[in-house]
């Protein structure tokens, strides 16, 4: 029987990061987990030890304490900012091995890179009944000078969005008007090794739709409104956010990634330019973004997310083991 939601992440938060993450989700996914009757823990990757001195025994350690398949799930999205670098290769690696030992992980290993590089996810998605945004994929190694990108940029129209293509919480999203700024922000990711994604801007007036995905079925919809004078629509540049009926015109697609993604949970976003919608991308641990905390009812429904994504991990982990 289910027992414990072990959290995979990197220890490398400060301490101002670490208490802002405890207070906007962390707290609620440890009070709603214990709701259900369930530990939550965030582990750190270094913390999961394994012996498989019998590889038909395999036996897992989180902390020293074992663990099994029965009792754990383990949640593995990896993550990837600049300061989690040290882990990122030992998280991708965690996930393969926690698979092959028999553990549940709601979002499989196979899912790690495809879900974390943006244009993996475009292409993969690319039959979506709601177009990919076109993009473009570069990255900044040593050999940038020589400027063998450019064929890539032929086609790209400007103004351009540009994006790190595995970060996440809206964090490095600048603009590049020519060809001169896209040379200039390359060789400032440079610096970081960091690869970058070119996309077609759709203009100051662009929504976002975040739907909630739980066991197949759209739960929740967030719609994100840029702030005034934002470029783009997202909390961390005064977006407003509030919950939205789910467009009609996206309904029908919905079904698509329900098929293509089956997990109990996962996010999709999609711009809206004022005339059509496109596919921006996929957030398997997409994390509640509270547009109101001091709402009652705003807050019920952050917490229904959370409670039914739990629940949704509790059956899928229940099918796994053959309990339902």
């Amino acid at each position: 029987m289910l027992q414990r939601m072990c959290w995979v992440f990197p220890d490398r938060e400060s301490t101002r990061t670490a208490a802002q993450w405890s207070r906007a989700f962390w707290r609620t996914y440890q009070e709603v987990a214990q709701d259900l009757g369930l530990s939550w823990e965030r582990t750190t990757p270094e913390a999961v030890t394994v012996d498989a001195l019998d590889p038909q025994n395999p036996r897992v350690f989180v902390d020293g304490k074992l663990v099994t398949p029965d009792d754990t799930l383990f949640i593995t999205s990896p993550y990837t900012l600049p300061y989690q670098a040290a882990d990122t290769f030992n998280q991708f690696t965690l996930y393969a091995v926690l698979e092959q030992a028999g553990f549940y992980l709601p979002h499989p290993a196979w899912l790690a890179a495809l879900g974390n590089d943006k244009m993996a996810t475009l292409l993969f998605l690319r039959d979506s009944p709601i177009p990919p945004i076109p993009s473009v994929r570069i990255g900044s190694g040593r050999d940038l000078p020589y400027e063998e990108f450019l064929p890539a940029i032929e086609k790209l129209t400007y103004p351009a969005i540009v994006k790190p293509a595995g970060w996440c919480a809206s964090r490095g999203i600048n603009m590049a008007h020519d060809e001169h700024d896209v040379r200039g922000l390359l060789s400032l990711a440079q610096g970081g090794d960091t690869t970058l994604v070119f996309q077609p801007y759709l203009g100051r007036s662009t929504t976002d739709y975040r739907v909630h995905m739980v066991d197949g079925k759209p739960h929740t919809t967030l719609l994100r409104i840029p702030g005034d004078g934002a470029r783009y629509p997202q909390y961390s540049t005064g977006a407003r956010l509030r919950y939205a009926p789910l467009p009609e015109e996206l309904a029908p697609a919905l079904e698509f990634f329900a098929k293509k993604l089956p997990l109990p949970y996962f996010c999709v976003d999609f711009l809206h330019d004022g005339e059509r919608f496109w596919l921006s991308e996929v957030e398997p641990d997409g994390a509640i973004m509270c547009p109101d905390p001091g709402d009652p009812e705003v807050v019920r429904q952050n917490r229904a997310i959370v409670r039914d994504r739990f629940q949704a991990y509790r059956d899928g982990h229940a099918r796994s083991r053959g309990a339902l």
